[in-house]
């Protein structure tokens, strides 16, 4: 009968303007829907919860709220020995899509080997997922994916910073847990670039302020943790990537160029630390002989002209590196991850026009993950998938997420930590993470709980489809591994 009304109404010539709904995301939201996906060959059934938790104040209201998405492997009578992996990715202000999409989850997006994106886009298995051992929550802070801030009045300094942003979101996660019964489940976070501070904070907030002790922390491209590393350690620092991204492009001597990356890599490493730190340490007052044998054997290992590296007086930013590598041949390399090639619009200036390899990754990324949550997940809404959201100013100050990290190791006997790069990522770089890992710790008592996996691919080296087995396969090693027999008790 309604649909005879509307038909006449339309033919005597009225129109219908349907109510303007408002774009405000629901502060809590679940949408369950249920699959299956082969992993090693095995068949897994498992269940994906995707929906909204509120973030409250002090007063208990409401005032963002966070989008995440939850897969658990179904039947598992006893989830107390299941281990839970709750992961971030970074920016700030970067979505949870990059590691959900093309790493440990369930779906991964479509694209070649290498990483590049191919058409039609779209979402297919993930063979490598590490669903078959762990479930996943994935999960977006404030102003990224779906979460937004719902109380209009709220002060965005509740979020929008190093400190702050562990602290809210480790009230969240405690809710999470507890809705979800995993308190008494061995916990992991794992974290991307930013996602690397927000982690390595969370540990201790976890432990000191909501009394949930980890069994591991994954640290993939990690940032600097606040550890310092000023002077000539930062800038000889730089030289192992040079190394590796001159040898990706074939820029090194054929002497180079035939050897091994690692063991090329190895070459550099020895002598940035042993060699070019002391003649950097000497400043302007190092003497002409150094200076030009330093300059020569920067050249040699970096594909850049000695004439380039005498003019920085030996510290070459990363970003001229990017762009002077392949002038002569017409392109850039990219930032996070140098394998990428870009177009400038003159072959002059210190540094690219754009970041070659984040426009590809947002090329296959964005209709993925807005079709896949949509049609997949059936989880519908008006609201703006935010690949990366405003979250400015972002309050930087006193970041000792390193030394947070390594307190909570020293607290939690259980708690292990391994780090993941790639050695094409000139943003935070391979050598970088490896420094991050030597100096977390300065006393050596927990090196055996300290590892380092390193990738021929850049900053998601995932996207390299044999990276993207080897890192979930070395992932997977370390949760079986750092699950503590029965009865072993948390002790030194």
């Amino acid at each position: 009968m309604r649909y005879l009304i509307t038909l006449l109404l339309c033919l005597l010539g009225f129109q219908f303007v349907l109510p303007a709904q408002d774009r405000i995301l629901e502060a809590d939201s679940t949408v369950i829907t249920h699959h299956q996906v082969t992993i090693h060959g095995q068949t897994i059934r498992y269940t994906a919860m995707a929906g909204t938790q509120p973030v409250w104040n002090g007063e208990g209201k409401p005032v963002a709220s966070l989008f995440y998405t939850y897969y658990t492997r179904d039947g598992i009578a006893d989830r107390s020995k299941r281990p839970i992996v709750i992961s971030f990715n970074g920016g700030p202000g970067s979505a949870s899509v990059w590691m959900h999409l093309a790493y440990t989850g369930p779906r991964i997006l479509n694209i070649d080997n290498e990483g590049y994106p191919v058409q039609p886009y779209g979402v297919r298995d993930n063979p490598h997922s590490i669903l078959d051992i762990a479930d996943i929550v994935y999960v977006n802070p404030v102003n990224t994916g779906y979460s937004r801030i719902l109380d209009k009045e709220v002060d965005k300094k509740m979020f929008f910073g190093v400190n702050a942003d562990i602290k809210y979101l480790a009230e969240w996660i405690n809710t999470f847990i507890t809705r979800n019964n995993r308190w008494t489940s061995p916990k992991y976070l794992i974290g991307e670039s930013y996602g690397t501070t927000r982690v390595s904070g969370l540990a201790l907030e976890l432990q000191n302020r909501q009394w949930m002790y980890l069994n591991g922390v994954i640290l993939v491209s990690p940032t600097d943790l606040g550890i310092k590393r000023d002077g000539p350690v930062k800038s000889a620092n730089r030289l192992p990537y040079f190394a590796a991204a001159a040898w990706y492009q074939k820029a090194l001597s054929p002497e180079l160029q035939s050897k091994d990356l690692e063991d090329l890599l190895s070459e550099v490493e020895t002598y940035s630390i042993r060699e070019l730190i002391p003649v950097m340490a000497k400043g302007g007052f190092v003497s002409d002989q150094e200076r030009t044998a330093a300059a020569q054997k920067m050249a040699y290992y970096s594909g850049l002209s000695e004439q380039v590296i005498l003019e920085h007086n030996l510290d070459v930013p990363v970003s001229f590196f990017w762009k002077e590598l392949l002038r002569d041949r017409g392109y850039t390399v990219g930032r996070l991850d140098s394998r990428y090639l870009g177009i400038d619009k003159k072959s002059a200036g210190t540094r690219p026009d754009y970041s070659a390899e984040l426009t590809s990754w947002l090329h296959s990324f964005t209709p993925a993950i807005n079709y896949y949550l949509r049609e997949h997940l059936d989880y519908k809404t008006d609201i703006k998938y935010n690949m990366f959201g405003s979250v400015h100013p972002w309050d930087r100050s006193n970041d000792r997420t390193g030394e947070n990290l390594r307190q909570a190791m020293a607290q939690n006997p259980y708690l292990h930590v391994m780090i993941q790069s790639g050695y094409f990522d000139g943003a935070t770089t391979y050598f970088n993470a490896k420094y991050n890992m030597w100096h977390l710790d300065p006393s050596g008592r927990m090196k055996n709980r300290l590892s380092f996996k390193g990738y021929h691919s850049g900053h998601m080296m995932y996207l390299r489809a044999e990276d993207l087995k080897a890192a979930n396969d070395d992932i997977r090693s370390m949760i079986l591994k750092t699950l503590p027999k029965n009865n072993t008790p948390a002790k030194y």
